[in-house]
């Protein structure tokens, strides 16, 4: 029995790791669909800001830093003020939240 419930955590466990999100595919993503507005490092372009007049925030900064992963997916999925929102797929957001998370300083 000992056995059985050893061998059901480390799949548990291998399962919850494969699933993990992947920054660096976020990256990837990010400097695709992110970057022209909020610059390569999560600090806002000012020219978009200023043409769009956009309050854009700092990825970095302590106020997205401290939402949730689920916040953040749900603003990049669905957009937020005048930010649309990013056409991807469920697993492609979670990367881009793994990715935003990364820039914490």
């Amino acid at each position: 029995m000992r056995t059985l419930t050893v061998l059901f955590v480390l799949v548990c466990v291998s399962a919850a790791s494969g699933m993990a999100a992947d920054a660096k595919a976020g990256q990837a993503l990010y400097n695709k669909v992110c970057k022209s507005c909020h610059g390569a490092d999560g600090t806002p372009n000012a020219a978009i800001a200023k043409m769009t007049k956009a309050d854009m925030k700092d990825l970095k900064s302590p106020e997205v830093q401290s939402m949730s992963d689920d916040d953040l997916k749900a603003i990049i999925i669905s957009g937020k003020g005048k930010m649309k929102p990013v056409r991807v797929t469920s697993a492609e957001a979670d990367n881009l939240v793994a990715y935003i998370r990364s820039l914490k300083k």
